[in-house]
């Protein structure tokens, strides 16, 4: 579990799969309101406060975004409270109020090091894929996104675990990419990259 902060009142939380896994959680029980949840919930939070002394009492609004490959990610926005309210849950007990936004991505994207492992990678799935992709730039790292990737779950297992070899499943979402990082291929990234470095 990874937690970074966006802003004073946002909050972004990384999970794996294994994370999921060793809570006894599915990822379909992520859309449903059980205790496992709940509890899960309350370990992100304290991880949230104890790493980034983020507090959380009212109104909150979650948005999970599961993504195929990585796991999901979690953001915690705090709601504006009035003072009377803020006033009122001092005598109540860590009491939040969730509004639970639940989008399903089917994005895979892989964060590298260098340059030079993302076009490896791209050299070992180029076969697999019909469309490219696209490539960025952005804090001292490439990032490849693929979308709509049309495999049988052997093959989409196979890449998976090719990209996990030469890099990393990211929190980073596609649209921090887009507004902050640098275009390194726009489109058919894994094909570009093929064409023009061996």
């Amino acid at each position: 579990m990874r937690v970074e902060r966006l802003g004073q009142d946002k909050i972004r939380i990384f999970l794996t799969f294994d994370d999921l896994t060793e809570r006894g959680i599915e990822k379909e029980d992520m859309w449903r309101d059980i205790p496992k949840v709940h509890e899960l919930f309350n370990d992100m939070m304290e991880q949230a406060y104890q790493e980034l002394g983020f507090e959380v009492s009212g109104p909150v609004a979650v948005e999970v975004f599961a993504l195929p490959a990585q796991g999901m990610v979690v953001i915690v926005t705090k709601g504006k409270t009035g003072f009377r309210q803020e006033k009122e849950e001092e005598y109540e007990e860590e009491v939040y109020e969730m509004e639970v936004t639940l989008e399903e991505s089917d994005l895979i994207l892989y964060s590298f090091r260098d340059f030079e492992h993302m076009v490896e990678a791209a050299h070992r799935i180029n076969g697999m894929l019909t469309n490219g992709g696209s490539a960025y730039f952005y804090q001292g790292k490439y990032f490849l996104v693929l979308e709509e990737v049309d495999l049988d779950q052997e093959r989409y297992h196979k890449l998976i675990a090719i990209l996990s070899e030469y890099g990393e499943a990211t929190p980073t979402t596609v649209y921090v990419l887009e507004e902050y990082g640098k275009v390194v291929f726009a489109e058919d990234a894994v094909k570009e990259i093929c064409r023009h470095f061996l």
